[in-house]
């Protein structure tokens, strides 16, 4: 039990600060989350909402119970809110917990961006994520649990640097999900740096080992989208993501997203009825509601079957050959 002095100043912190009932971020502040990670729960900028850390600790300890996860740390992502802090730096919505530590750090983190389809607009804005999905192919974020998988590295081309062009290579974190993410696996749906190679031409260098049968490499311009919009991934920036890599390489742990369906849904009814997500009990960050409005979730069974015949409306397209470079 929390010293009297101590769970005053956090009932204070509740009223003043977050988005919730009261009872629900009593609840949340409880007494089993350490002293020195308490301080980090909140709705500011590079804290963590009381819904998500108790989830997210949650599945880390139903995971290691089962022994599925020895790690000693655990993740979280909390997609509503912000690309962009107050500060006008990337906004941090993705939380690396390490409690044997005593390490807390919170970095920037993309979301889907969606797709903007003649039968369905699925797409996100730059600053605030309004749809969500487990929809394969959507291009969405879908909340719920994870654990991290293996890693892949591959090529993706060569580009300018330092006066030389250099080998690109990309290492992807695949996850493996459960429930309604259950088809992380089908989706591609992992984490990895948020930056791309943009291909502009093709160059002869027949000694590289990624060179086809005609000598050739693809070559194009770094692009970095570090707190944007990603395909449904998680992205972080190049340091963040060589963190994250080396802790989780050989030793899964346990991810968790926010919001869920069941979360997106009771937020949407709240909005619609008018009445205030802290009578309701729910958690959206403040900012991002104002600026969506209210958030859908367009379930597999629905948006499936759009994105199927959208794709098969598309016309044939001949290979991409790209131009020899000057």
């Amino acid at each position: 039990m929390l010293p009297k002095s101590l769970r005053l100043a956090f009932a204070v912190l509740i009223v003043t600060t977050l988005v919730g009932s009261i009872p629900t971020r009593l609840k949340a502040l409880s007494a089993d989350i350490p002293t020195w990670l308490q301080k980090h729960v909140g709705t500011g900028d590079g804290q963590i909402a009381p819904v998500v850390l108790k989830r997210a600790r949650a599945l880390y300890q139903k995971k290691v119970r089962q022994g599925k996860v020895s790690n000693p740390c655990y993740l979280a992502k909390d997609a509503t809110r912000p690309s962009t802090s107050p500060s006008g730096k990337p906004g941090r919505r993705f939380y690396v917990i390490c409690e044997s530590q005593k390490l807390f750090r919170a970095v920037s983190s993309g979301y889907g961006n969606g797709r903007k389809l003649q039968r369905a607009n699925f797409s996100n804005g730059r600053q605030c994520a309004k749809n969500f999905s487990n929809a394969e192919g959507s291009k969405l974020t879908a909340g719920g649990s994870y654990v991290t998988a293996e890693t892949r590295t591959s090529f993706k081309g060569y580009y300018y640097h330092s006066g030389q062009r250099k080998p690109f290579y990309r290492t992807f974190l695949l996850f493996d999900g459960e429930g309604e993410t259950s088809n992380a696996r089908e989706r591609a749906i992992g984490g990895h740096p948020a930056v791309f190679l943009k291909w502009q031409c093709r160059f002869k260098n027949p000694k590289s080992p990624h060179a086809d049968k005609e000598g050739y490499v693809p070559y194009g311009k770094l692009v970095n989208y570090t707190g944007g919009r990603s395909n449904g991934c998680t992205t972080w920036s190049q340091p963040a993501s060589r963190e994250i890599l080396a802790l989780v390489e050989g030793n899964p742990t346990t991810l968790y997203i926010y919001p869920e369906s069941n979360d997106i849904n009771a937020v949407a009814k709240a909005v619609k009825k008018r009445e205030p997500l802290s009578r309701a009990g729910l958690y959206w960050n403040a900012a991002c509601l104002q600026t969506i409005g209210s958030p859908n979730f367009w379930p597999k069974s629905t948006l499936q079957p759009i994105i199927n015949q959208w794709r098969q409306s598309l016309p044939k397209q001949p290979p991409l050959v790209l131009p020899i470079c000057n």
